[in-house]
Parts: structure tokens; sequence; C-alpha cells
């Protein structure tokens, strides 16, 4: 019994010296603002395959951690990751209560994402491009950088347009086939419901799709998914809106197995930031998950985001002089009430039903049905008189002085005070088109219409991910989407006119005809007119990749392969192609783009402290719809030499993590090869011997060659446990790399006349739309007692002028345009004049001052807090983007418009924001 007993106690003694030899971390997570513990943290050790999650407790207990220096790090979607170094060599180490912070990016989206998309999505701005970045902020610095402090620049991260961005919803792209873009209208004012994402940057690995150079988020809706409770806010601005109420509320998973999640809002203004911008936009989410039991779950999930708004128009400097900053052209007053003629409205309700599978403990299977209705429209003004518009270039005091020694100075102050004076004239008179309709006669001379985009999506995926063992993961999916798309004039109102002959007011007898199969057709208010077609796409696409993890390297490799094609049917018979070899009416020639991709990515992990992260990858991409037809709202026929676009890119960058400061360096290489783009214009200039010949024209680019090199750095040191400096830097260079090919035609005496295969001098010109370089440098105090305040100066340049295409060509400087047996250049078109004259203009840099802060308060059982932001303090005027105008077509007309004190047809801008702000108070339940 006494031998028993030593043993006993020996083996006893043995056993708790290798259990004190264990070395562990363990600790608590909590809710910083709240203190309430947080589930479903992911703790890990980094660079081992040592990790966890927290329970509802949100304590956590690592076991068997190496010994040495190692990084502790925690992980959730919502909150700030946190790093903690620690020293540890046979013990255990409690770190207490580790405090996450709600995501501040997050925070901030409740203003910028739905500001951003809103102020910038008109197609002609080119801004919309920069938002790709707002739902990628929540990652590392430089990221919350150009979200943030950048973003009401119309920054775009690496050049890239959003078109290069994938965003999805459970794994469903969303990307509209117009243009390659998300619509980001079609979720706005959701902000509270769109936490749980899964984000890629640039090439990375996504566990859901191939994505692209921009990189993927994907909205996860699965009711089951969101914490517990409620939250209800309101929001001041006085950006694009004036006022935003929201209210959200989450089950969770109830015992019952069902789970439940809503949320309503409301955006408004009668007068946005910008003269006559009126803002009315609703939201509406439901999603409903049933857990059938621990294999399978479904989920449904409805939104509709309704929203109408009105746009603002690009001026010349000359507008902006006499008007001030925030005048827009496209609004005037229709007796007490101002209407903007430039109306965007969207309607486009979105449903999803997913199917949730977990085979095992290793795999998951995911599928997914979307349906999404609805239509886009776009309204503006028709006339068959006089251009309404207000700044017309007749209408504006440089006309009248334009000739030296025959002014009419009377004529040039009268319409200088009308703007200095904010006179009626100065804007659309609205009830002056109504009399001169009625005096005019039954046939509307004005009238306004929408451009309207009528889409029916029909859409599956399904997404496996395994894990073969503890080293290597295989994710893979499969992708169908039907689209049809009808785009057609509407009728909206004839203003007081009883009719208007269906017709083109440039032409005359049959070509006028804008249907043959309708000849003289008075079109009524609903009706739709002018041109009518069907567009039937359909995109598949599966997507394969395997990701290796290994104490000292990861690496990954996927490929994907896909087809898109487009057919069109025309429903009108326009009469400009009855004498040509186009077809307008039927069904036309289908066009499919087979693409393909491969990327593969590695991190080599030197220490927990030193990483170096490499990604390359080639992939091709089909064009846009707009890009692929020649003029798709009129006939069939494609662009020339229609192709995908090939994109190469790779990407290096070294990650530094030590002792509170977290840095990256990353440079980067992108080409994109057989790019194209159809435009339209209205030019002077392109027939005769110099003289003034008008006429619309539409051209079309193929071959097009771009290159994107730079780099980005972002450093955050925590300098005391309540204060942190940031520092940002971006430096880019994005260029035309090739002079591409171009064809137009326009109509003469009921003939298409096309000019085929001209040379455009494009190298080297700068791409425009966004700063190529950009720095910032934050400070951010967050204080114990749960309020914070950071602020960030920021400077931005080597931002560019979009150029006029069309002027780049031969027969820019040829005195006889369009005569490619004997082009006759002009006489003073010397190539220094011509570099002289088409220099591409670069904005004056930008130095933004940003300050945001907030509080939150715990009473009883309910959170209470406020957010507030205010975005260029120091009322900094600056040029977002802009381009220049085609009008003046070829060297002598254009000379000639350069040459007056102002010009005529100069370039025309688009002007950031003043001093602006955002104050949100929120309740959470």
């Amino acid at each position: 019994m006494q031998k028993n007993l030593i043993l006993v106690f020996g083996l006893l003694i043995g056993f708790l010296s290798n259990a004190q030899s264990l070395n562990v971390v363990k600790g608590k997570v909590l809710d910083a603002d709240t203190q309430n513990s947080i589930e479903n943290v992911e703790v890990l050790v980094k660079g081992t395959d040592i990790t966890l999650k927290t329970g509802a407790d949100g304590v956590f207990e690592l076991q068997n951690v190496p010994n040495g220096e190692q990084i502790i790090a925690f992980k959730k979607i919502g909150f700030e990751s946190q790093f903690y170094p620690i020293t540890i060599k046979d013990n255990t180490i409690d770190l207490g209560n580790i405090l996450m912070y709600v995501d501040l990016s997050q925070a901030l989206d409740n203003s910028l994402i739905s500001l951003s998309e809103d102020d910038l999505s008109d197609d002609e701005a080119g801004g919309a491009d920069n938002v790709a970045g707002i739902l990628q902020s929540s990652k590392d610095t430089y990221q919350r950088a150009v979200a943030f402090n950048f973003g009401q620049v119309w920054f775009k991260e690496r050049g890239y347009d959003s078109s290069y961005g994938q965003v999805s919803f459970n794994g469903m792209p969303m990307n509209k086939i117009s243009n390659n873009r998300p619509q980001w209208s079609d979720w706005g004012g959701l902000n509270d419901v769109l936490r749980n994402q899964e984000f890629t940057n640039g090439l990375a690995a996504s566990e859901s799709t191939f994505g692209n150079v921009l990189g993927t988020t994907n909205f996860i809706t699965r009711a089951s998914q969101y914490r517990e409770g409620g939250k209800a806010s309101y929001a001041f601005t006085n950006s694009n809106y004036d006022g935003r109420i929201m209210a959200s509320y989450n089950t969770g998973l109830m015992e019952n197995g069902w789970a439940l999640s809503v949320l309503g809002s409301r955006r408004y203004a009668q007068e946005g930031y910008m003269e006559g911008s009126s803002y009315n936009a609703w939201g509406g989410f439901l999603a409903v998950e049933k857990v059938l039991n621990d294999k399978h779950s479904v989920n449904f999930t409805a939104f509709y985001t309704p929203n109408r708004r009105g746009k603002n128009s690009p001026n010349t400097q000359e507008v902006f002089d006499l008007g001030g900053l925030k005048y827009n052209a496209y609004w005037g007053w229709q007796g007490d009430r101002i209407r903007n003629s430039r109306m965007k409205e969207i309607k486009e309700p979105t449903f999803m039903l997913g199917h949730f599978w977990n085979i095992n403990d290793k795999t998951t299977l995911s599928t997914n049905v979307m349906y999404q209705l609805g239509t886009i429209g776009n309204s503006r003004l028709g006339y068959k008189g006089v251009n309404p518009d207000p700044t017309y270039y007749q209408k504006l005091p440089s006309y009248d002085l334009r000739y030296p020694g025959s002014e009419d100075f009377g004529s040039a102050y009268y319409k200088t005070q009308k703007f200095l004076t904010d006179a009626p004239e100065s804007q659309i008179l609205w009830d002056d088109l109504i009399d001169a309709n009625r005096t005019a006669g039954p046939d509307a001379t004005y009238y306004l219409y929408e451009d309207v985009n009528d889409d029916t999506i029909l859409g599956i995926n399904s997404s496996i991910n395994t894990e073969l063992n503890d080293n290597i993961i295989i994710n893979g999916s499969v992708l169908y989407k039907k689209i049809t798309s009808e785009n057609y004039a509407l009728m909206m109102d004839l203003l007081d006119a009883s009719y208007i002959t269906d017709v083109d007011k440039f032409s005359s007898g049959r070509d006028a005809e804008n249907d043959l199969n309708n000849i003289g057709r008075q079109v009524l208010e609903g009706d739709k007119f002018s041109y009518n077609y069907v567009i039937d796409a359909s995109i598949i696409d599966a997507f394969a990749q395997a990701q290796f993890k290994f104490e000292k390297v990861d690496f990954y490799c996927a490929g994907n392969l896909g087809n898109t094609s487009f057919q069109r049917e025309g429903l009108y018979d326009n009469g400009k192609y009855e004498l040509n070899n186009f077809d307008s009416y039927g069904v036309g020639e289908k066009i499919d783009f087979p693409t393909y991709g491969v990327k593969a990515g590695l991190t080599y992990k030197i220490s927990g402290r030193h990483l170096i992260n490499v990604n390359g990858g080639y992939m091709t991409k089909a064009p846009s719809l707009r890009n692929t037809y020649f003029n798709v709202r009129t006939r069939d026929g494609f662009v020339p030499k229609s192709t995908t676009e090939k994109i190469t890119s790779v990407d290096a960058s070294y990650i530094f993590r030590y002792s509170g400061i977290k840095a990256r360096l990353t440079g980067y290489y992108t080409t994109f090869k057989d790019v194209s783009k159809v435009s339209f214009y209205y030019v002077d200039g392109i027939s005769g011997q110099g003289s003034v010949n008008s006429n619309f024209l539409t051209t079309a680019i193929y071959g097009l060659n771009k290159k994107n090199i730079g780099g980005e750095f972002g450093i955050e040191a925590q300098v005391t446990p309540t204060i942190s400096i940031t520092g940002v830097a971006a430096l880019g260079q994005y260029t035309y790399d090739n002079n591409p090919q171009m064809d137009y035609e326009f109509g003469e005496n009921r003939q298409i006349i096309s000019v085929n295969n001209k040379d455009l001098y494009l190298k080297n010109y700068k791409e425009s739309g966004t700063p190529q370089r950009g720095y910032s440098l934050g400070f951010s105090y967050r204080d114990p007692n749960y309020w914070w305040v950071s602020t960030n100066a920021n400077l931005l340049s080597h931002n560019y002028i979009g150029v006029s295409e069309f002027q780049r060509q031969d027969n820019f400087y040829q005195d006889d345009f369009g005569n490619t047996e004997s082009p006759v250049p002009f006489n003073e078109a010397t190539q220094e004049k011509i570099d002289e004259l088409l220099v591409q203009e670069r904005f004056d840099s930008i130095f933004l001052v940003n300050l945001v802060g907030g509080k939150s308060w715990k009473v009883n059982d309910k959170y209470l807090g406020f957010f507030a932001s205010i975005n260029n303090l120091l009322g900094e005027e600056f040029k977002t983007g802009g381009f220049e105008q085609a009008r003046k077509a070829n060297f002598e007309t254009l000379t000639e418009d350069e040459a007056l004190e102002t010009s005529t047809f100069g370039n025309k801008y688009w002007y950031g924001r003043g001093t602006s702000y955002y104050l949100n108070f929120y309740v959470r339940f």
C-alpha cells in the first residue's frame, strides 16, 4: 500500500511538473465600448498553426505556445485587429482583459459609403471608381487612409477603377454588365447589416471567387451570423443629403433554429450641398434563416433601396467664377419649386435564397440563387429649339467678347450680372419652356425624357471549401448568370405640349425616323421612343484554388475559366441605316468572350515580426457592354477587333509588426492591354478647308494599353496606450502605354461616313480621374472613458484632366478632314505648336485636414453614443476631376478658341466640397 502511494504521488508530481512546463497564454476579450464579452474572436499565434475562437464568455486559453518571442493576434469582422507581442518560456502568461475597438472605418462608412457613391456615380464624372476602397477600408493603415482620407478627392487605389474589383453578396457577383462596375445604390443605406464581409486585397486568395486586381468584397447576409440586438441612429450632414434615419434589429440564432434580421432607413434632402440637388432614398433589408440541423441551413435575403437624386453639372472655369463652386446648371425654378432636369432614379429589388451544407467537419458547400429586377433611369431635357442649358456657350459673357474690336459689352455685362445676382435666367427657365410649347403648337419643342435600363437578372452560384489536412485548403466555385436588359428612352413630361413626333431633329426625311416601322409616330407621356433594344447576356465562370499553410511559408495558386456573351435585338428600325450595310432592327449576331486567369501568391515568414508577401497573376476580362458595340442604341455591330482585355499584375510587400508598430511597404506593376472605349462627340471643323462643319461623331478606340506602376507605404505606431500615430504615402504613375487605333462614323446626306484604323497619339499621356500621389499623417487619441478623437493632414497631387482622344489623331491637323488620299496639314501646324496646344492639364495639389471623434455611454443595458467628422476643415477649394471638350475638332478651330481671353469651349471640371460635417447619434440595445 505504501509503495502504491509513493508511485501515485510520484506520477502526480511528474504530471504537475509537465503541466507547469506547458506554455499557456490566456485572457478574456471585451468590447472596449460596452465591456461586453466578444464571441467568435479568432485568437492565434502568428507564424504557427495554434488558433482558436472565443466562446460566449470571451475567454481564451492557447496551449503549447512555442518558446521565445511571439505575437498573439485577435481578429473579428467589425473590430480592429489587435496584436500583442510576448516573450514566453515554460510558463503561463495571463494577458487579462483584451479590449477590442469597433473598427473606426466601419463607423465612418455610415457617412462615406453612401455619400461617395451618391456624389460620384455618374459615368461622365468617373468618380464612383474610388468607392471600391470604401468597403475595403478595415484592413490596414494604408487602406483606411485611401478610403477615408483620400476618398473625397476621388483617389483610386493603384489607379484602378471599380470595374477591376468584385463586390458579391453571399458569393454572388453584383457588378453590372453595362460598365462592369458595382451599382452601389442597390444597397445604399444598409450600412448596419453590411458589417459581415470577407475581404481580399488585390490578387490575394479569396475563398469564394477568383477576383481581379482591385480585390474582392463579399457581404455575408446569413441571419444567424448577425449579433443579437438592435440599433437606431440619426445623422445630420451638409453633404448630398441633410439627414439619415436608420433602425435595425437582429434576433441572433434562437432556440427554435430560426434567425431574423431587419433594417429600414431613409436619407433625404430638399437640396444637398450642390444647388438644386434633391435627394430621396429609402432602404429595406430582410434576412431569415432556418437552421434545419447540424448539417443544413437555409437563408432568404431581400433588399430594396429605391433612390432618386438630382445630379450636378461639370462646368468650365468661367461658369464657376460667375456662379460659385456650388453652381449647378441642371436645375431651375418651375413656379415656386426647384426642379432638376438630370435626376437619377434606381429601383432594383434583389432576392436571394441560399443553402448551406456542412458536409463534415472539414468541408462546406454553399449554393445561392439570386433574382434581381428593376430599372435605372437618368433624365434629361430634349429640345428642338434653342438649347435650354443656361451655360450654353452662346449664353456666357465670353461669347460676346470673343472677337477684339467687335465686342458686345452690354450683352456681356447683362450675362455676367444674371449669374452674380442669382437671377432666374442663370438657371433653367422651366416656365419659359412651357410657354414656348404652348406657343409652338401641339408638337413639343421642349420635353423631359429618361434613358432607362430595365434589367432582369437570374443567377446561381455554388462554392465549396474543404480542408484536406492541417496544411492544405481547397476552394472552388461555379457561377451562371442570365441577364435580359431592355434599354429605351421614356417620355416623362411633354411640358404642356400634346405630343412629340419621334424623329431625329438633326436629320430629315426617312433618315430622321427613329423607327421606320412607325413613321411619324406621335409620342405621349409614358411612351417609349427614340431607341429601344434588348440585350441578352450570359456569364459562366468556374474557379478553383489551393491554399497551403506551413510554419515558415504560406502560398496559394488559383485559376478560373469563363465566358461572357452578348446578343442585341433591335426593336426599332432606325432610318439612318436604311441605305447602309448596318442592321438596326431584329436579332443581331451573338458575340462570345472566353475568359481565363491564373494567379499565385506567397507569404514568407522571416519571423513573427518580418514577413514578405508576393502576388502575381495574368487574366483576361470581357469588355463592358457599352464598350462592345459601336453604337448599341441604334444598330448592331461591334467595336473593331473586339476582344478580351489582358491584365498582368505583380506586387511585393514587406510587412513589419513589433511592439505596437505595424507597417507595410508595397511595390506594384500592372499592365492592361487591348482595352476598348466607345465615346460620342458633337464637334466643329470635321470637313472642308478648315471651315466649321458640325456633326455628331461616334468613336471606337481599340487596342489601347495602359500601365500602372507605383509604391505604397503605411505605418501605425501605438506611442502610448491611448495615443497612436499613422503615416501613409502613395506614389504612382498611371499612363497610356501605346498609340491605339480608332474608328469613327457620322451621318451626312443619308450616308454613314466611316473612317477606319486611324492612329491615336496617346502614349505617355496620364490616366485621369485620380491623384497619382498622396501623403497622410494622422494622430489619434482613445481615452479610457470611452471617447476618442483623431485628425489627419493629407497632401494629394498629380491629378490630370481627361484628354479628348479625338483631338489626338492625324486628322486633327489636316486641312481636309477625312481625305486620306491627299491630306494637307494646316500651314502653322508644327509639331511644337501641336504639342503646346494639346498639353495635358495637371490640377493643383490639394491639402486637406480632417477631424473625427466620438463618445459612448452605457445607460442600464443600453449604449448611447455619437460620431462626428469634419472634412476639409480649412475649406480648401480643389478640382476632383474633369475633361477636355472635343467641340473644336481640328488644329485651326482649337487654336482660335484657345487664343481667346476666355475659351468658349474650355475644359470642364468638378470641384470638391468645401468644409463638410457629419454627425451621427445612435443607441444600441
